[in-house]
């Protein structure tokens, strides 16, 4: 099991609380990339496919995260169905800073401030580990997709396209 660097994050506690094996992938953020995301698996020398963006929803009724590959888009109309409501939309930047206790860009699916519903899309089972925000930009974390799922109580399902 990896340790929590002395610079860790509500994610890597998280992680750590709850025995779970990752590693931590710390690379330097250019603030002119245009794609959190894709700056990360170009930088982890990983494929796209493998790396996951966190995106906040609105159901109406609150926030629900979605967890995609960075190459892809979250479908909100599949979405919307894996959390069995009529629909979602986006949530805003504001709302999902304050919701998760993280900034747009460095949201993890992990350690969030409340737990919120969360989807994490089927692609991740092609593969033994997934990487995912750590809670900061400039952070990556990577797991496996078991454990991804077990720690945040994710229902997984096809929501990117």
């Amino acid at each position: 099991m990896a340790r929590r660097a002395p610079s860790g994050t509500p994610a890597t506690a998280a992680l750590t609380a709850a025995g779970v094996a990752f590693t931590q992938h710390p690379y330097a953020h250019d603030p002119a990339a245009p794609s959190y995301g894709l700056e990360a698996a170009q930088v982890l020398g990983q494929p796209p496919e493998q790396v996951f963006k966190t995106l906040l929803v609105d159901t109406g009724d609150g926030l629900a995260v979605g967890v995609v590959p960075v190459a892809g888009s979250l479908d909100l109309k599949a979405m919307a169905g894996a959390l069995s409501v009529k629909r979602v939309t986006m949530a805003d930047p504001a709302a999902a800073e304050r919701s998760t206790g993280y900034v747009v860009g460095g949201i993890s699916p992990v350690g969030q401030k409340r737990r919120l519903p969360t989807v994490l899309d089927s692609s991740a089972g092609l593969f033994d580990v997934v990487y995912v925000s750590g809670g900061r930009r400039g952070l990556d974390l990577g797991l496996s997709p078991a454990d991804l799922v077990a720690v945040t109580g994710a229902v997984v399902a096809d929501i990117a396209r």
